[in-house]
């Protein structure tokens, strides 16, 4: 495989394009070998999907549109990032038990920590911000080929 495979995407800031968004990050995972019934499969368009609704949800309608990119670096790593042009970062927000909404990024920080990976959270160049998670590639813990993880993993009731 090689050392650096990327695929990006750019969206409306709708809400039907989270789902747009999960299916793009699902589809690169496949193409780079990653069976869609994989648990970091499962991980990753959760992510996603917390990523995009956040983009979408609380831009405000300051940012018309939202970037969605997903990196795997030599087989070890895969960056996921949401960026969008509004300039106020995400904050944790105290969840009332009743409340609907606001633990999106208690679950992406959640996920992110369980899978031993990492969030950050930078200001882009242009004003926005980028939400970025980085996890582990199949493999990359055992030193044994990805190739070797996902066909075991495929085998796994």
């Amino acid at each position: 495989m090689a050392d650096h495979l990327e695929a990006s995407v750019t969206l409306p800031s709708d809400p039907a394009s989270v789902s747009a968004a999960r299916a793009h990050v699902a589809g690169a995972l496949a193409e780079w070998g990653l069976p869609p019934d994989a648990e970091l499969c499962d991980t990753v368009r959760l992510i996603v999907s917390e990523l995009a609704t956040n983009a979408v949800q609380h831009t405000f309608g300051q940012s018309p549109t939202f970037t969605v990119d997903v990196v795997l670096v030599r087989d070890e790593r895969v960056h996921i990032g949401v960026t969008d042009s509004h300039p106020r970062f995400p904050k944790r927000l105290p969840a009332a038990v009743q409340q609907d909404n606001g633990r999106g990024l208690v679950i992406i920080r959640w996920l992110t920590a369980e899978c031993g990976g990492r969030l950050r959270i930078r200001p882009t160049r242009e004003g926005g911000k980028t939400v970025a998670v980085e996890l582990p590639w199949p493999g990359a813990a055992t030193g044994r080929p990805a190739e070797t993880v996902i066909a075991a993993a495929r085998q796994e009731p």
